[in-house]
């Protein structure tokens, strides 16, 4: 019998927020409201579910159609989860997309897992009558999330994609939220509808592209994850403008932060866990307890200082490894030991990296210059002799998003 998807949809929705609530994520009155309110089905039709085990390649997958009744269940449950909803594969159209088993390619659009939309959003400090711009919004579920909050016509997304664009433009419509999306490139904003109150990037950079802050209006702010080539230790950054027109920067470190933008590789350390299993390395005494997980002042810090690292999360002890350096460090069950293989001593270079972060203070953030007369820039924890500070990668590096 199908279900009565009215009905079913609107306690999955009470039910997630109440999840949300419970859990401590969801404290703002007016996105809650957005949530209850909004069928997040009429967003996210369909979902890819992955189906082959970490490593394989070519990748299995399976679409699940949200129109059939074998899928229903298992779609409403998943676009209702805590999971991130894997939409595109390979930019590929989303008019019809055949129900059923996919092999290959690789995952070009998707929406961030609810937790992380909700903690974004509420960083925002969104509120009614300002104008919102969303930096590659995907299926648009954070932009139909500020268009609610914010009011009909003031909320803009800027979608690399041509087919995800239309997608999201056509579902945003069918809930008459008032949210516009158009095709472009996200590095360059969208100077038309500026200056903006709140701008939220859904992608991760390197380095703030200068139409950002440009597009940002007095009293506005704007969020957005900085990316290195390691996905371990993301970095959320805070930028504000003064009613006066100044700008100030804060960098803070975080559990999880949005993907980097596409064409911007990721280092991992799955190709080498069966080795490290076999052979973890030569033991020897270390002056550095493993630092806890939510010290991300330090991990932060290391992202940068100590490039080329990546964690094995799944490892049973802190494993991290170096991929182009073949090396890496295992950490000992507490007995005050490491093991690390390799030509880079990875622990020695997070021993020291650790201890100038003490030295510096312990610092949780950290202030982005971000211009100097060069043009780059700069990240400092403060200004005495001890403090630590490094210099972002440049955007021109990156890959540009050409629609």
């Amino acid at each position: 019998m199908p279900l009565d998807l009215h009905t079913v949809t609107s306690g999955r929705r009470a039910g997630m927020v109440d999840r949300l609530t419970t859990d401590g994520v969801l404290t703002d009155k007016l996105l809650r409201d957005a949530l209850l309110r909004l069928p997040r089905e009429v967003l996210l039709p369909h979902a890819y579910v992955r189906v082959s085990g970490p490593g394989a390649n070519p990748i299995d997958w399976r679409l699940l159609n949200g129109s059939h009744p074998d899928d229903q269940k298992e779609w409403l449950d998943l676009i209702h989860s805590d999971e991130s909803i894997l939409l595109q594969r390979d930019g590929e159209p989303l008019d019809a997309l055949p129900r059923g088993p996919a092999t290959g390619g690789h995952m070009t659009s998707m929406s961030t897992y609810t937790p992380a939309t909700i903690e974004a959003l509420q960083a925002m400090q969104l509120g009614p009558g300002q104008r919102y711009l969303e930096l590659g919004p995907g299926p648009g579920v954070s932009l139909a999330l500020a268009a609610a909050v914010t009011g009909p016509g003031l909320a803009t997304g800027v979608e690399r994609n041509g087919h995800m664009a239309a997608f999201a433009q056509r579902n945003l419509d069918r809930l008459g939220v008032g949210a516009t999306v158009v095709e472009g490139d996200a590095l360059e904003g969208h100077e038309p509808r500026a200056p903006y109150d709140r701008i939220h990037s859904g992608i991760g950079v390197p380095s703030v592209p200068e139409p950002w802050v440009e597009q940002l209006a007095p009293g506005g702010r704007l969020l957005t994850t900085l990316t290195t080539h390691t996905p371990s230790w993301p970095g959320q950054l805070v930028i504000t403008r003064t009613a006066a027109g100044t700008v100030e920067a804060v960098l803070r470190g975080r559990p999880r932060g949005y993907r980097p933008l596409l064409g911007y590789r990721w280092l991992n350390a799955l190709d080498h866990r069966a080795r490290i299993k076999a052979d973890p390395g030569t033991a020897r005494p270390t002056r550095l307890a493993p630092p806890p997980d939510d010290a991300y002042g330090f991990w932060l810090a290391a992202a940068y200082l100590v490039p080329g690292l990546v964690r094995d999360f799944q490892a049973e002890t802190m494993t991290i490894v170096a991929p182009e350096d073949d090396s890496w460090a295992v950490a000992g069950r507490g007995d005050g030991t490491v093991r690390v293989h390799g030509p880079r001593d990875v622990w020695a270079e997070l021993e020291d990296v650790h201890a100038r972060w003490e030295r510096a203070g312990r610092p949780e953030q950290y202030r982005v210059h971000l211009r100097d007369s060069s043009g780059a820039q700069h990240v400092t924890s403060g200004t005495g002799p001890e403090a630590l500070s490094w210099t972002l990668p440049p955007l021109a590096a990156v890959p540009r998003q050409a629609p």
